[in-house]
């Protein structure tokens, strides 16, 4: 899938950065010392390498959203705690560099959804949940999000979801305590009644067949990460 990374030679600069700050290595012994240890060290400072943690660990959610569960963790803290980032940040250096190549040579090179540029209160909304596995409470938490800043938008709390969407795009006027939304300027024109006519009958869909059925149901099976995405 593309990466959703504008400066990928940024990116891969910090990845860099972040594995020297962590090389392993063992200290030498102090003079007329010989210590017998199998302790390795971080060649960085401490305070140095966890201000660059906090950059990559943003860029691998980005590349790798998963690493933190898919990364073996466990038996690599027995030998320093950044074993998990550092083998993270060399699988996300090898996906930024050769993407393109590996997508091309496997003979699929088509575009691909990504979520990361998707609107910030639909992403905002499903990210903790999707990095974690959960894509059928993702969605859901989507679409709560979007239908609450929807709300503060217009500034109502009076309804919610398929109504509030309905009134919303209404091709009446705009009445007291009921503002629209537009997706163009009312010309009149059959465009801008089938625009909005199928805004409001888009929302009305999801929260129908798609958002209620995930908050009301139990026992659903999860969805696919492909599915959850379109």
């Amino acid at each position: 899938m593309a990466i959703p990374i504008a400066d990928i030679a940024w990116a891969r600069e910090e990845l860099a950065r972040f594995l020297e700050l962590t090389d392993l290595y063992r200290r030498p012994d102090p003079p007329g010392v010989a210590v017998i240890t199998a302790q390795l060290s971080n060649r960085g400072a401490e305070k140095d390498i966890l201000g660059s943690a906090q950059v990559v660990e943003q860029i691998l959610d980005r590349v790798l959203p998963r690493w933190r569960t898919e990364v073996p963790d466990s038996r690599n803290r027995r030998v320093n705690r950044w074993c998990q980032h550092r083998e993270a940040v060399q699988r996300a250096d090898t996906v930024l560099e050769r993407d393109a190549e590996v997508r091309a040579r496997l003979g699929d090179d088509a575009p691909d959804l990504n979520a990361a540029v998707m609107h910030p209160w639909v992403w905002e909304g499903a990210r903790p949940l999707w990095q974690s596995g959960h894509f059928r409470e993702a969605v859901t938490a989507a679409g709560r999000k979007v239908n609450a800043e929807t709300q503060n938008k217009l500034g109502r709390k009076d309804v919610s979801e398929t109504r509030l969407f309905q009134q919303s795009f209404s091709q009446e006027h705009p009445k007291p305590g009921q503002p629209r939304l537009r997706l163009m300027e009312d010309d009149g024109s059959d465009t801008f009644r089938s625009v909005h006519r199928g805004a409001s009958a888009f929302a009305e869909g999801f929260f129908a067949a798609i958002r209620n059925p995930n908050s009301h149901e139990d026992g659903l099976p999860e969805l696919p990460e492909h599915e959850a995405l379109e």
